[in-house]
């Protein structure tokens, strides 16, 4: 079929009978940030939180009355299976999902809650599906497919057709998250039917990028792994039809990573106090790492935020990347002499920055190797620091893209230290703001060297540390003076069963 064709499809689609027309809404610190007018279409608002209930609706909704007997099946990572589920309930129709075991429980419980049966097999889409499609064959049931079906994808075009007719304005690009290819096969067709000026540009995570990868091989790739943290958009084959649609109507591609989809989640909450999934937030993604390779200014750019289910437990893992992802936060490597001062020295060096992190244990009796964070504006101030350090004749080595480094690293630095003698632990609480941990650092002076150290800024009110000194029995009143004194409240650790287990010198 031509964009014309699906043209018509998607005029006469049927999606109202579930779905909302979302809004259109502006982003407003996203676009002064950008220098461009930044507009979100609000699919994460449907009542299932997800574009998927239109296409799926459309689907069914052509069912013969014998098909719709017997019931229907399909397989998705949630978002599709929970727009089955809903249109299933409401046509009084029966519903099995297949669901890869890595999908949110979120989603899981919101299918089940409308009354479809989940089994959970593989652990990616293409899984799911090879497992669905022996289901249907025994009993019989219509396979309802999330993205290669053509009423389905004239569904999904109807989103084109609403910001065409809630912004009649200039639009310069929308920005469509790709998984299977269903949404941007019907926004593309519309576009490019009525539009043809405005760009579509699909998104895509570098873990899961079969669309992108079929289109430059010029037939239809197949992954042999996808990406799990971005699960609405984690396809290992795109659709024979939403391939065609693509390669024909696409104007372009954009690969986003982990981190620049954490960011992304983190920009449409300051904006929207909403929460995306990660595949909601790739459009937004994608508009930054557009501007900033294009150097554009003054543009209109829409992100579609296809979908919000979020299992609340990623959040801790999303607040911990996106700061990375927005070039907002350095991680770096130092190594300083081992002896008292030698952190005070570094914080000074680090020229009153935010710190966010410090994570260090006593290894080495002449060297100290410190794990730490610090608050930038951009990789040009990361090179700024990396230059005054080495000034400072800090070693120091750039980790902020070494995935290692941010996903284990950052929490196994540690361990027992065999040169500390005569280790105090102790656990501190102080007020959280800008410089508090400079002042730390100052009111410890320079008496007593600092064998383990670890601190990291969770946005709470007040910071935590911990910290271990080495004080030889003589001087243990002195410290107890000092810490009396030091004016924070204070627990001692050096009893605690994990410190002897994992921490204690031997």
């Amino acid at each position: 079929m031509t964009a014309q064709d699906y043209l018509r499809r998607v005029l006469n689609a049927r999606v109202y009978d579930v779905a909302i027309e979302s809004a259109l809404d502006h982003a407003p610190a996203l676009s002064d940030r950008l220098a461009n007018r930044v507009l979100l279409k609000r699919e994460d608002l449907q009542p299932v939180f997800s574009f998927k209930l239109r296409g799926a609706y459309n689907r069914m909704l052509r069912l013969e009355s014998a098909e719709r007997r017997r019931g229907v099946i399909a397989a998705s990572a949630g978002n599709h299976a929970q727009g089955v589920a809903l249109a299933a309930q409401r046509l009084d129709c029966r519903a099995v999902i297949v669901m890869p075991i890595t999908t949110p429980q979120v989603k899981i419980d919101a299918v089940r809650a409308r009354g479809a049966q989940v089994e959970l097999y593989g652990d990616s889409y293409s899984d799911a599906h090879a497992r669905a499609m022996q289901l249907q064959a025994r009993h019989r049931l219509t396979f309802v497919h999330p993205f290669d079906d053509p009423d389905v994808i004239a569904g999904q075009g109807t989103i084109a057709m609403e910001i065409l007719r809630q912004h009649q304005g200039p639009i310069d690009a929308i920005f469509v998250a790709i998984g299977g290819g269903g949404l941007i096969s019907g926004v593309a067709a519309y576009i490019k039917s009525v539009r043809p000026e405005i760009k579509v540009i699909g998104v895509q995570t570098n873990d899961s990028d079969a669309m992108l990868r079929s289109v430059k091989a010029g037939k239809r790739v197949q992954l042999h792994d996808v990406g799990l943290f971005a699960d609405g958009t984690a396809v290992k084959l795109v659709g024979e039809e939403t391939f065609r649609l693509a390669r024909e109507l696409v104007d372009d591609y954009v690969v986003v990573d982990t981190d620049a989809a954490c960011a992304a989640i983190k920009d449409v909450f300051q904006d929207t106090r909403s929460i995306l999934e990660p595949s909601g937030a790739l459009g937004v993604a994608a508009i930054k790492q557009y501007v900033d390779t294009h150097h554009c200014k003054s543009k209109t750019f829409i992100a579609i935020t296809c979908g919000a289910n979020m299992n609340f437990d990623r959040l801790r893992f999303v607040a911990e990347r996106a700061e990375v992802g927005e070039h907002r936060e350095a991680v770096l490597a130092v190594t300083i002499p081992e002896r008292p001062g030698s952190f005070k020295r570094l914080c000074a060096a680090l020229g009153g920055r935010n710190i966010t992190e410090f994570n260090y244990r006593m290894a080495d009796p002449r060297h100290a190797q410190v794990f730490v964070g610090v608050e930038v504006h951009g990789r040009d101030e990361t090179a700024a620091i990396l230059k005054k350090l080495e000034r400072h004749r800090m070693r120091t080595v750039d980790l902020s893209d070494n995935e290692l480094a941010k996903l284990h690293v950052r929490h196994l630095g540690g361990g027992r230290a065999p040169h500390a003698e005569h280790e105090l632990l102790y656990r501190f609480e102080f007020p959280e703001r800008p410089g508090a941990l400079m002042e730390f650092l100052l009111k410890l002076g320079d008496r007593w060297n600092i064998s383990l150290f670890h601190y990291r800024n969770h946005g709470a009110d007040f910071g935590r540390v911990l910290c271990g000194f080495e004080v030889p029995e003589a001087q243990r009143g002195d410290f107890q003076g000092f810490l009396d004194r030091l004016g924070y409240p204070f627990i001692p650790e050096e009893g605690n069963g994990a410190y002897e287990l994992f921490l204690a010198g031997g």
